[in-house]
């Protein structure tokens, strides 16, 4: 009986091993293709500072500048198309738009896989890569280097958050679902305004974690406005197609738009005098794995 029992235990633990060696296999196959995923929608190179050189995606307006500028950071899939169609957006409403790839190289689409590139890129190298970005962002001649503002989806908006952190230079910050920081000492050091935008049916993002950021805003002094879409899940701000067509993600962007006239372009914009903090918080697989079932639900 009992050599039974072991022998079906056994064979559980070399089913599991197996799947597990097939699912690491089917993500490593899937990265052979993220040289050629990430060459057709980057279209600049970055001169890395103090590091290698950041690819990236580079949308101008159309007038003479100088603009203001968008550091605008992709979803836990990587940069790809989605992304840089909205700097794209972005760009015909005025702003200097850069929409780095921050994985190094990585790009998905595959669900596995993007969970692996979010466990396995540290806060502190993202941060890195980004304050490459901003060098090269305030030594363009046609951006306003005091006005550049930073944004991102998912996973790009708590980068965008963790940043902002590290980068006391900052304008504004516009967080689209990530996760937020609630320690209100740490949110001192945020040195613009900040925009959250999350959806009340995502199942990543508790509203109770969105009622606490909200909270230690305020307790922090500093400038927000936070909005819950009833109803709406994770990523719902999906595509341009959805923006133009209005509803939940056309208001949503308008809302972006408005939040960066008044931080960016207008005379009244507010800036803070504040000193950076340590921002390298890690990115679990508790957390990614939330958001991964997340984007399932999303999927449906």
């Amino acid at each position: 009986m009992w050599k039974t029992a072991w022998r079906i235990l056994a064979a559980i633990l070399v089913l599991i091993l197996a799947l597990l060696g097939l699912l690491a296999g089917s993500v490593i196959v899937d990265g052979l293709g993220a040289g050629a995923r990430l060459e057709a929608v980057t279209n600049t190179r970055l001169p890395g500072v103090g590091g290698p050189d950041v690819r990236a995606y580079v949308a101008r307006p159309a007038t003479p500048g100088p603009h203001p500028a968008v550091i605008l950071i992709h979803e836990f899939w990587g940069l790809n198309e989605s992304i840089t169609e909205k700097a794209d957006l972005l760009a015909e409403a005025g702003y200097f738009v850069v929409a780095p790839d921050v994985f190094r190289g990585s790009a998905t689409g595959y669900i596995p896989r993007a969970i692996y590139q979010v466990v396995s890129t540290p806060a502190e190298q993202v941060n890195a890569d980004l304050d490459t970005v901003f060098a090269w962002l305030a030594a363009q001649p046609d951006v306003a280097g005091r006005r550049v503002a930073i944004a991102g989806f998912c996973f790009g908006g708590r980068t965008a958050l963790l940043y902002s952190l590290h980068n006391n230079r900052l304008a504004g910050t516009v967080i689209f679902y990530g996760g937020p920081v609630t320690d209100v000492e740490r949110l001192r050091a945020l040195p613009g305004p900040v925009l959250g935008i999350f959806g009340g049916a995502d199942n990543s993002i508790p509203l109770d974690e969105v009622r606490a950021f909200e909270a230690g805003l305020e307790q922090a002094g500093v400038p927000h406005q936070i909005t819950v879409y009833d109803g709406q899940p994770h990523a719902f701000v999906s595509s341009v197609d959805g923006i133009k067509a209005g509803g939940a993600q056309g208001r949503a962007w308008d809302e972006m738009l408005t939040f960066l006239q008044a931080t960016l372009k207008d005379d009244n914009a507010v800036r803070r005098d504040v000193s950076p903090v340590r921002a390298d918080d890690a990115f679990g697989w508790a957390a990614a794995l939330r958001l991964a079932f997340s984007h399932l639900d999303h999927l449906r």
